[in-house]
């Protein structure tokens, strides 16, 4: 999704690390003292896992680990041993799923088993000779060693808070020419996809630093402008239903977004097209601009350059071209890897041979045109393809997939029917789905459109506020700590109160308030939406939800602080 091509736990020695592991998803790790940081930040912790120079692996025999202050090492939550900064250790993997961790000189530290676990306090993080965006990498939080799955090998996972984690994706996913209001709009789609990814990277770590999940940098590209854009959005993630939402994002829509099931499919069974997203729903720049499944308007246009939030993107428009044996020898080589997805039909095998081609022919698209199925129609055999990114994949130019699947095909033919060449018009790059980067750029450049109605032009029908919770009579739930950023005093909270408590304590910025809540034992409403602005600052606020302790039975709420309703008006607990 990228557009173009640390804060530290500090154990103390000798405690076990199962104590300490309610402070490390809790509390704010120590910040390091070369970053500037005008306010503590308390999120949840993410795990990243960190892949090789060029992402091509996530999992290692042998890596070298330092930092740039004191680098602590525990087993197990042990203190084992603290090295000056800037020593490499590393860490090797033996034939006894064992490890090794030895100091450049030779010098062994230690035969371990169990986990390893790497900190520091006052400074990032680094794994010897790997770059990011040409710089050393850095990180903030913390390095764990964790064994693979795929047995005698392991993964580097970087446990950091979400908020933290942010700063190194933000400025590497969006240009910061792009401007403020752009970067917190990035900022709140990346915080809802890490927080809600479509697919779990790993069952040792949540995403992965590459394009495969959101490109994330680490501490060295972090930006002035994109760390403030994080700041001003803190907390806040864009919510439908209850639920937050998955905020897909691509580079460039090519002037019409494309609704989820049409573009992908179902994550578990495979599906396709996979079921709706409401909010993920296909919407023009302009919007008087009628759909585009008819072939011929689809044809005019990506042919044209309509007016589009996209229209200063290098890949807003875009054609291919291939004459028939390049396209024959194009589709020979392709056709196998993508038969492996099982959206080719029938399936083609690497000992398979592709007859003479006659035609591409469109199919099906969905509204902004994205092609959802088309037919390779050969002298002896046609081929049915579903699904936008096979398709891309399928159709290469010098090596590379085409920019997006928002493409109209014109096929030249000879008079006895062979296919001479074929052009492809297109527009777009990515999937188009969600936000478009660089349509969010310009409404923020241009239109001096606020972060707001950014998003909510890209997804449809949502509220912003707070990640929704549950407060009950549950230890561990009787109170629950959130910190948001307000963009304005104003602020709702939202209550799904089903099990019929009578009232929620709350406390904010300090001062502590109790809420009446609406009960009904007879099947009325048991939502209700309490205005609490008089009660927050514009800006940073944090609020403690509290269980009463009166309250009788075992009982509990599900709650968030509405932020930003929808942009008719409504909310999303009517």
């Amino acid at each position: 999704m990228v557009v173009f091509e640390s804060a530290v736990m500090a154990f103390s020695p000798n405690i076990p690390f199962n104590t300490l592991k309610a402070a490390e998803e809790s509390r704010l790790p120590d910040i390091p003292v070369s970053k500037p940081v005008t306010a503590n930040i308390q999120s949840e912790i993410v795990r990243v896992g960190i892949g090789n120079q060029s992402f091509g692996s996530y999992v290692y025999k042998t890596i070298g680990v330092y930092a740039t202050a004191p680098l602590n090492i525990y087993n197990d939550g042990l203190m084992l041993k603290q090295v000056p900064a800037n020593t490499n250790v590393n860490v090797t993997i033996t034939s006894d799923n064992s490890y090794n961790l030895t100091l450049d000189s030779g010098d062994l530290l230690g035969n371990l088993n169990g986990i390893i676990k790497f900190t520091t306090q006052g400074g990032c993080l680094g794994v010897k000779n790997l770059k990011r965006a040409g710089k050393p990498a850095l990180y903030h939080g913390y390095f764990e060693i964790m064994k693979s799955p795929s047995g005698n090998q392991f993964n580097l996972v970087n446990k950091l808070p979400v908020e933290w984690y942010l700063r190194g994706v933000v400025p590497n996913e969006m240009p910061i020419n792009f401007g403020l209001e752009a970067l917190k709009a990035q900022s709140i789609a990346a915080r809802n996809y890490v927080l809600t990814p479509r697919v779990k990277a790993s069952t040792n770590y949540d995403v992965v630093d590459s394009v495969a999940s959101q490109v994330y940098f680490g501490a060295n590209t972090e930006k002035e402008l994109s760390n403030r854009a994080i700041t001003e959005t803190e907390g806040i993630v864009a919510l439908y239903n209850w639920d937050m939402i998955l905020a897909l994002y691509s580079s460039t829509a090519g002037g019409y977004t494309e609704s989820y099931s049409n573009a992908f499919s179902d994550p578990i069974s495979g599906k396709f097209p996979a079921e709706e997203k409401p909010y993920l729903k296909a919407k023009p720049d302009i919007l008087s601009q009628k759909v585009l499944i008819d072939e011929n308007d689809a044809a005019e246009y990506y042919k044209s350059r309509p007016d589009a939030y996209d229209i200063r993107s290098p890949y807003y428009r875009w054609q291919r071209v291939w004459n028939g044996e390049e396209l024959k020898t194009v589709l020979q080589s392709n056709l196998a890897a993508q038969s492996s997805t099982g959206f080719v039909k029938p399936a083609f095998s690497a000992s398979d041979t592709l007859d003479d081609l006659v035609e591409i022919k469109v199919k099906k698209r969905g509204d902004s045109g994205k092609i959802m199925e088309l037919e390779i129609v050969t002298k002896s055999q046609n081929y049915r393809v579903l699904k936008e990114l096979v398709i891309r994949r399928l159709f290469t130019k010098d090596g590379k997939a085409l920019p997006s699947a928002n493409v109209a095909f014109e096929n030249a033919q000879d008079n006895e029917g062979n296919l001479l060449s074929v052009s492809a018009f297109g527009g777009g790059f990515g999937h188009g789905v969600g936000m478009s980067q660089f349509g969010a750029g310009f409404m923020a450049t241009e239109l001096h459109l606020p972060y707001t109605k950014i998003l909510q032009h890209y997804y449809s029908g949502i509220v912003l506020g707070t990640k929704p919770v549950i407060v009950s009579g549950d230890k561990e739930q009787k109170t629950v700590t959130q910190v948001f950023y307000a963009p304005k005093k104003s602020a709702y909270l939202v209550v799904d109160n089903k099990f019929q408590m009578s009232k929620i304590n709350v406390e904010i910025n300090g001062n502590l308030y109790s809420f009446s809540l609406p009960t009904s034992f007879l099947g009325g409403n048991r939502c209700a939406r309490i205005d609490i602005s008089n009660y927050i600052d514009k800006g940073k606020n944090t609020v403690v939800f509290k269980y009463p302790e009166d309250e009788r039975g075992h009982k509990g709420v599900r709650l968030f602080i509405e932020l930003v309703g929808k942009d008719v008006g409504n909310s999303i607990w009517e």
